[in-house]
């Protein structure tokens, strides 16, 4: 198998031990998940089904940010406690999932779960150097990391325009360089607040993915993490910094990002308000048809909804189910999925299949697409 790693900026092999770790950045609960989620998750789950096909386990994290702003913002506005709506919003997108017929994850843990192991890291990283306390708040320096910017190409004009536009408080007085992210920070009088060393307070958001991430995989060194590519920085480029700091290891042998789905050519996403919910397409359409609406676009492409594509794939999912059970069109969809998960060549495999009469069910269930009729 070949697939792009971001850090390398190529396509190189991905020859991962018999059991693959892997982490994926999982939602922050306080609105229903959209498409550009389902989309993101959709492709790591066809990667493990070809990774199970030959013959991995596969042990697939996704975690759930309960700690964060927007979190703290929607509770208050609603007058519910954050802990209910993550509860409640976690609940709907597990729906969702086990609707449109995704594998289980390993585990699904919340960021608040981890705050001892977040403790310890913060300490680690103070012993060897990495951070600075202000005011009750721990930050990490960026200087103490020399490879910092490595994982995103990110000149460093670019990594302050995207910390700025994606939460970096960049105009922070206490940072000793606005590029600096938070470790530990104090909770306002409404959030939830734990003791530290360094006083009362809540974690940052990079360092309870690293906790996470080293905690449920119990290592040093994750096979593949990844999300979608609005995470490369500053979250995953922040993670890996503080996560190598800590241990001294490669903290992720390969990283792989999704892009992102537009709606009207704009990336989709809670803030702008522009979504589609996958749960008011299952109210009509086939799980099955939306599967292969979404895999008819490679990973690493940004794409536009149009809800016509559910109507293409319906039809194509009705020329499919013409023909009974059978490996049809299998070795090129695994020949496919190999080449940077090809899924958009896997399909096309299949209609031939299918138009010469062949049966074609194990190469549909590869993607995660069963023939049955609902």
């Amino acid at each position: 198998m070949r697939l792009f790693d971001t850090y390398q900026d190529r396509i190189i092999d991905f020859a991962p031990p018999q059991i693959v770790r892997l982490y994926t950045c999982g939602i922050t609960p306080y609105d229903a998940a959209h498409l550009g989620h389902v989309a993101t998750y959709l492709y790591y789950d066809v990667l493990q089904r070809r990774l199970r096909d030959l013959g991995h386990e596969t042990r697939c994290v996704r975690n759930i940010t309960d700690i964060d702003d927007d979190m703290f913002a929607k509770s208050r506005q609603l007058g519910v406690d954050y802990r209910d709506l993550a509860r409640q919003q976690v609940a709907y997108f597990d729906d969702v999932l086990q609707s449109m017929s995704f594998l289980p994850s390993y585990s699904e843990p919340y960021a608040s779960s981890a705050i001892a192991e977040i403790l310890d890291m913060i300490a680690t990283l103070e012993n060897r150097g990495h951070c600075y306390v202000v005011d009750g708040a721990v930050y990490f320096a960026i200087a103490t990391d020399p490879t910092f910017g490595a994982l995103s190409h990110l000149g460093r004009s670019e990594m302050l325009a995207l910390a700025t536009e994606r939460g970096g408080y960049v105009d922070d007085p206490n940072k000793r360089d606005p590029l600096d992210f938070v470790l530990w920070q104090r909770a306002l009088i409404d959030e939830p607040s734990w003791s530290s060393p360094w006083g009362p307070g809540r974690p940052g958001w990079h360092i309870e993915c690293s906790a996470l991430a080293l905690r449920e995989h119990a290592s040093d060194t994750i096979d593949l993490h990844g999300g979608g590519s609005d995470l490369v920085f500053p979250h995953h480029e922040c993670e890996r910094a503080q996560s190598e700091s800590t241990s001294g290891e490669v903290f992720v042998r390969h990283w792989m990002h999704v892009a992102m789905v537009r709606l009207d050519g704009v990336k989709m996403s809670k803030s702008l308000g522009n979504l589609v919910f996958v749960s008011d397409l299952l109210n009509q359409y086939e799980a099955a048809a939306i599967r292969i609406a979404i895999l008819d676009n490679h990973y690493r492409t940004s794409w536009d909804w149009k809800h016509d594509m559910v109507n293409v794939a319906t039809s194509r999912l009705a020329m499919w189910r013409k023909n009974g059970a059978g490996t049809g069109a299998l070795e090129a969809v695994r020949n496919a999925l190999d080449d940077d998960l090809d899924t958009p060549t896997a399909l096309v495999a299949i209609d031939a299949a299918a138009a010469r009469g062949e049966g074609i069910s194990d190469a549909a269930a590869l993607l995660g697409v069963s023939l049955d009729n609902d």
